[in-house]
């Protein structure tokens, strides 16, 4: 199914099996970036069977399987991880804050060096019904948000989380207002945004504004909706790397109209820096669960 939705002309793409993997994968992926940031139980996080390799790497197929990465991961299911997945070191860091700005105030937590001297900069925003607390949450999506808030800890970095209440242009405003807040606390940070299921309009909105654009150095869309807008606003010119995560059985967003936009990407601008993971048999939350922090961070930054 993926070669047939995805092959171009009518070259059929080679397809590799786990024993490549490694070597074309992590290449593809790390390449002269792969110590930014240092291994962090990489053991533990890291893709245990990749199907499928396309685009020169750019869109891999990852299996996931509900007994192994779900109940062999979890004590309690979708509730909670077993405790060797997670540190709890970012917690002496965490705390939460808010800012005046667009008329509005913005509630937001943080940990590492949330208040300055970061040399990198993650931000989580949380879908439809979700809170800053989503992804500050150690032991839910088997442990992931505990990941990401140890490599930006461990590697001098920050992380943050906001509270969105709109989806549109006045979210988008208040997240480009803390951006633009953490630069002046880290002025030499790259930022990357991160965002979940619907909160990946807010991420597609950064990309779109010219001047909002400029102050990011990354999207990570998990399980988000595609935005048809990206080719009249000028964005492919912009160059701002893009992190595609979706399940193929997710109720909420299709993944082959993902797979598409993905595809219409690559051939408006062939050398454009987005990646694409496919995670087969994942449901909507998979990727928020099962994306590798590391290996997409150190592509980005």
């Amino acid at each position: 199914m993926v070669h047939r939705l995805l092959k171009v002309t009518s070259v059929r793409l080679a397809r590799l099996r786990a024993v490549l993997v490694p070597i074309s994968v992590l290449a593809v992926l790390g390449s002269a970036q792969a110590e930014a940031l240092k291994p962090y139980k990489d053991r533990l996080f890291r893709y245990k069977k990749v199907t499928e390799t396309l685009y020169n790497g750019d869109f891999i197929v990852v299996e996931y399987s509900k007994q192994r990465d779900l109940h062999g991961r979890d004590q309690i299911p979708e509730r909670q991880v077993y405790g060797n997945y997670v540190s709890y070191k970012p917690k002496r860091s965490r705390g939460g804050g808010e800012l005046n700005a667009n008329g509005r105030t913005i509630s937001y937590m943080g940990t590492g060096k949330w208040k300055g001297g970061a040399k990198a900069i993650v931000i989580y925003i949380h879908g439809q019904g979700g809170n800053r607390f989503q992804g500050m949450n150690d032991v839910s999506f088997g442990g992931n948000f505990n990941r990401i808030q140890n490599l930006m800890v461990r590697n001098g970095g920050a992380y943050l989380t906001v509270d969105i209440k709109n989806f549109g242009k006045r979210g988008t405003a208040d997240v480009a207002a803390l951006i633009k807040y953490q630069k002046q606390l880290s002025p030499q940070a790259k930022v990357v945004v991160a965002c979940g299921s619907m909160g990946g309009i807010i991420c597609w909105n950064l990309v779109k504004n010219g001047g909002y654009s400029r102050l990011i150095n990354g999207i990570v869309l998990l399980g988000s909706p595609k935005d048809p807008n990206i080719f009249s606003s000028g964005a492919l010119s912009r160059s701002v790397p893009i992190y595609m995560g979706q399940g193929t059985l997710d109720r909420v967003y299709n993944w082959e109209t993902q797979a598409q936009f993905f595809k219409k990407i690559k051939q408006r601008a062939p050398n454009y820096p987005i990646k694409f993971t496919l995670f087969d048999t994942g449901t909507h939350g998979t990727p928020i669960r099962m994306t590798d922090w590391r290996l997409v961070l150190n592509w980005m930054l």
